[in-house]
């Protein structure tokens, strides 16, 4: 037991690193090689195919229906919507926004199974969300003012949709998650986000740059660590550390994607250091460590 909860803090621990380095990565590629759904259609449909080949070579599990349905729900969810707020997210405002925003995912979490399956708020637990409310204002505030993104505001906006929908695809999934092996949900996961993501991407593949003649091995590279990596490797060792881990415990690793996303971002010039940064991500990471923490 103690050693499968080892592997599950290992498993999200790499997860998060990974995606920590993805969202620089991405807003790369945003800039100069795709638009935001021909980034989901890629990733969709790459994962899928190298996830289907892997389980060829595996024993078939079979799935029942019901579980099917949610697996389905999880990846249009967790996979669909969600990524595709990120985005666009990520196309209006610059990665240490984004990041911090997402590091209150463990106060989505809380406040989704609230609402979905009546976990109860403690008055500590309020003092936490209020805390990253605050730090999430202050993120709105100062981009109002004009920030360094196309539209910080509706960046913020979108990446708050986002978080949202994650908490709720770590509920919804969290029973099956356990039943199930990685490579027999995340196959399904991804091969229902090709079927809706790649019609709607084709309609604008010319401004796919990535695809054209134009392309170089920069956005190559970009695209196959995304795939690979934050879509293959990262989606994989979720449901790995969700077998043996809460989703709320799962969900606190998520402070890392900012730390890693911040040095990444301002070390290769796409982001800076301001005040109301150092400030938000104060608030927001102890707003994250109390709802996660508190009794």
């Amino acid at each position: 037991m103690q050693n499968d909860k080892l592997k599950g803090h290992a498993a999200i621990f790499t997860a998060n690193m990974i995606f920590g380095l993805g969202v620089p990565v991405s807003k790369a590629l945003l800039d100069s090689w795709v638009t935001p759904m021909g980034f989901m259609a890629s990733r969709s449909l790459f994962a899928a195919v190298i996830f289907w080949i892997i389980a060829c070579f595996l024993p078939n599990e079979k799935v029942e229906r019901k579980d099917l349905m949610i697996i389905l729900l999880g990846g249009l969810l967790g996979f669909v919507i969600s990524q595709s707020l990120t985005a666009w997210a990520l196309d209006y405002t610059t990665p240490v926004y984004y990041s911090l925003i997402a590091a209150l995912t463990p106060v989505g979490v809380m406040l989704m199974a609230a609402l979905f399956i009546g976990e109860k708020i403690t008055w500590m637990k309020t003092v936490g969300v209020v805390l990253g409310i605050v730090g999430a204002l202050l993120m709105l505030f100062k981009g109002w003012q004009a920030g360094a993104g196309k539209n910080d505001v509706l960046g913020i906006f979108l990446a708050v949709l986002s978080l949202l929908t994650w908490a709720i695809y770590l509920i919804v999934t969290r029973k099956v998650s356990q039943k199930y092996s990685s490579v027999t949900q995340m196959k399904w996961i991804f091969l229902i986000s090709a079927i809706v993501t790649v019609p709607i991407a084709m309609r604008e593949f010319d401004a796919q740059t990535l695809y054209s003649s134009a392309a170089n091995w920069e956005g190559i590279a970009e695209m196959a660590f995304l795939v690979l990596g934050a879509t293959v490797l990262g989606y994989f060792l979720i449901p790995v550390a969700m077998k043996s881990l809460q989703a709320t415990t799962v969900s606190i690793y998520t402070n890392l994607q900012p730390i890693v996303a911040s040095l990444v971002a301002i070390a290769i010039g796409q982001d800076f250091f301001t005040w109301d940064k150092i400030v938000a991500a104060v608030l927001v990471l102890v707003s994250a460590y109390i709802v996660t923490n508190a009794k």
